[in-house]
């Protein structure tokens, strides 16, 4: 036998030990019951609580704004993404949880000037742009061109 063989079979042999021992404490039990998943992960996804109402609990009593925003530009955005997370108010209307931006820089997180970005969300230069005012003393977020 090689010389060599006789440094790398031992070498290799601890490797294996060591990526076998750190796989069990790693991979968590239920891992490939089901298949390629963590089984018990869905059923500790059903346990979480929601916190999202989604766009049609919001047009149930915002019917106005559900309209305005519909042939604005923002149309296929759900109201909790910019309002945040709502079903706390769907659930008690009379929380106030509801997130009302009107800062510049919210508004910047996506209308900001990006030149790497190809889509259609009209880019502006905060640092230029109007900065005086807050974006919404000059657009109407549910619906920015009217």
């Amino acid at each position: 036998m090689p010389p060599q063989l006789k440094t790398l079979i031992p070498l290799f042999a601890i490797f294996i030990t060591l990526f076998l021992v750190a796989r069990y404490f790693l991979v968590p039990v239920s891992f490939g019951d089901q298949g390629h998943y963590r089984f018990y992960s869905v059923e500790e996804n059903k346990e979480k609580v929601m916190q999202y109402a989604g766009k049609d609990a919001c047009t149930e009593c915002h019917d106005d704004k559900a309209e305005e925003l519909s042939s604005g530009m923002h149309a296929n955005l759900s109201c909790e993404s910019c309002h945040g997370a709502g079903m706390i108010h769907y659930e008690n209307p009379e929380t106030t949880n509801i997130v009302k931006p009107d800062e510049r820089v919210f508004c910047g997180l996506c209308h900001s000037f990006n030149p790497t970005r190809k889509d259609k969300i009209a880019q502006i230069n905060l640092d230029e742009h109007n900065i005086d005012n807050k974006c919404i003393e000059c657009h109407n977020p549910h619906n920015p061109w009217e």
